[in-house]
């Protein structure tokens, strides 16, 4: 079964849909809301495995790194279908892995990031254009696109803050 699509831009209601049917097929799966993101999107996070050892995996901290969310729900999905068919992922028997190590992900860290690189967040909305007053002082990162999401080849001489370090 593929629940997680890998080949269309990913977003926060993406990513709920995804975990909502993943916890409904595989119903082992611990999924958890830890809290909520500034423009109150849930941040969840996914626990597969009882064990002592602990592990966690987190995505998405900067906004243009929404693939890195699609990888580990991708993963979360080929490790409950390995659980249930008792197989092994990457060479590792998962019910063994399962009893051993908990592993704990957080999919999205960031969901607005996320949403606003990848045009799911409302240009009319008061958070895009706060943003896009933000972005306006960094004249050399394209907006949304590439909004902080790597500044090499700025010019840094010329770089000038929008607040200074007390």
């Amino acid at each position: 079964m593929n629940i997680v699509p890998t080949n269309v831009s990913y977003n926060s209601y993406l990513l709920r849909q995804n975990l909502i049917l993943l916890n409904h097929t595989y119903p082992f799966l611990n999924l958890q809301i830890v809290g909520n993101s500034v423009l109150g999107n849930p941040i969840y996070v996914v626990k597969l495995g009882k064990g002592p050892n602990k592990v966690f995996y987190s995505a998405s901290i900067h906004a243009n790194e929404w693939i890195t969310s699609v990888v580990l729900m991708k993963f979360i999905e080929d490790y409950c279908s390995a659980y249930m068919s008792n197989d092994s992922l990457y060479g590792y028997p998962i019910r063994e892995l399962f009893n051993k190590t908990s592993i704990y992900i957080m999919p999205m860290v960031n969901p607005d990031g996320v949403n606003l690189v990848t045009g799911n967040l409302p240009t009319n909305s008061y958070a895009y254009e706060r943003v896009l007053t933000i972005a306006n002082k960094f004249p050399l990162i394209p907006f949304p696109s590439g909004w902080k999401a790597n500044i090499n080849g700025v010019d840094l001489k010329n770089y000038q803050p929008i607040c200074k370090v007390l």
